[in-house]
């Protein structure tokens, strides 16, 4: 278990060191993690309503933040260049991204135009219409994206670090809200990449 615990804070300190330097992605993961929240609390109310919720603001407001605002550059903070990082991440690098997203995109087109090629993976009370169909099904995309990338990471990997990313996958959230809750405050001061002085300090 103390092995297990150490993977997750390693994955999460690599996670905020080397894709989070943007303050404006790190308000707009704050964004992404108090909806989150409320999408989780809506799965024991509405799945479809949690779905929507996760995907339409929870993720796009994520993925906003690494795909248009997170630097591309060099990183100087950790010596290591875009290319590197996009090499060694844990979860979904942004091509990994582009392929999930790309998914989501076309559920939406299908469950409008052809809902027969999707309603056989549909629970027959979620067939009713497009937007149910849509909201069932990212519902399943997420999970299947989990679980997909936690088989991955086991192939190449071990398990527990499969396991560990997926703890904290589920867990970001909270741990985002907590890290990054004042992100507003310095966009508004003008701050536009965190200095990462806590960051520095520790890897030289």
């Amino acid at each position: 278990m103390k092995q297990f615990l150490k993977t997750l804070e390693t994955q999460r300190w690599d996670d905020h060191r080397y894709y989070h330097h943007s303050r404006i992605n790190q308000t707009l993961h704050l964004i992404s993690a108090i909806s989150f929240l409320v999408a989780y609390a809506y799965l024991f109310i509405d799945p479809v309503v949690s779905a929507l919720i996760a995907w339409l603001i929870s993720m796009t407001t994520r993925q906003l933040g690494h795909f248009v605002f997170e630097p591309k550059g060099y990183d100087e903070v950790n010596m290591a260049t875009h290319e590197h990082k996009e090499d060694i991440k844990v979860g979904y690098n942004l091509q990994r991204k582009v392929v999930l997203l790309t998914v989501c995109a076309l559920i939406p087109v299908l469950a409008y135009w052809t809902p027969a090629v999707l309603t056989w993976a549909v629970p027959e009370m979620y067939e009713d219409t497009p937007v149910r169909i849509t909201g069932i099904l990212w519902l399943f995309l997420g999970v299947a994206g989990l679980v997909f990338r936690v088989l991955q990471l086991w192939h190449q990997d071990s398990l527990q670090a499969g396991l560990a990313w997926a703890l904290k996958i589920i867990t970001d959230p909270v741990h985002d809200i907590k890290m990054y809750y004042k992100s507003p405050v310095y966009v508004l001061r003008g701050e536009w990449i965190d200095p990462m002085d806590h960051v520095r300090t520790s890897v030289h």
